[in-house]
């Protein structure tokens, strides 16, 4: 089995390189779009692609349709730390075969690729069991729109406003502009703060 690594993270692209390569898995490597849809053209599709939906070059699910184009017949799997229900939806309605949470642990994941590549498609079972958003008649519901509400709960899990952004695919100055007023709606002074009040309401 050959599998493509499309990550700018070297850690987990490294992590990941050395518990597929212990199940004699060839691993190819790549840290941005360009290089992924490069490494297509030179080395021919492997078997499956892994693509962060987080990776430079992306801009939310555009990078994946790319990917699909170019795959010539690979399957391909979304991994992210954090990526809403509706986007998951999106990718497997474009032909992704998958979403991988980082948060799996090696053994697991190695595995969904393993389940993927014969044809099957993956979703983690907490994912598909999880909870629903919360209902919208919860008054801060009320207040925020669908984007705040995704801006929210990143930064409830401490993420930056650069980090906000590539996950969302958004621009750094719109982020910031969601975050400021999400502030104003929960009448928050900062991120521990507004992170407070969002859980304390039970809308995480």
């Amino acid at each position: 089995m050959h599998v493509l690594i499309a990550d700018d993270h070297h850690l987990l692209r490294d992590t990941l390189e050395l518990w597929f390569r212990h199940d004699k898995v060839e691993i190819t490597t790549t840290a941005d779009i360009e290089a992924t849809l490069a490494a297509l053209v030179e080395g021919g599709p492997p078997d499956v692609i892994l693509l962060d939906y987080g990776m430079p070059g992306m801009n939310g699910l555009e990078g994946l349709s790319r990917v699909l184009d170019a795959a010539g017949g690979a399957k391909v799997a979304l991994m992210s730390g954090f990526a809403p229900r509706e986007v998951v939806q999106q990718a497997l309605d474009l032909g992704a075969v998958g979403f991988l949470p980082k948060s799996l642990p090696a053994r697991t994941f190695v595995n969904a690729v393993r389940f993927m590549a014969m044809g099957e498609q993956y979703l983690p079972l907490e994912f598909m069991t999880s909870a629903e958003e919360p209902a919208t008649y919860h008054p801060l519901v009320q207040k925020l729109s669908r984007r705040e509400r995704e801006v929210l709960r990143l930064l409830a899990q401490g993420q930056s406003n650069k980090e906000i952004a590539r996950v969302l695919g958004l621009q750094e100055p719109t982020v910031k502009l969601h975050v400021t007023s999400v502030y104003r709606k929960l009448g928050s002074r900062n991120r521990a703060q507004a992170a407070v009040i969002a859980k304390e309401a039970g809308l995480f």
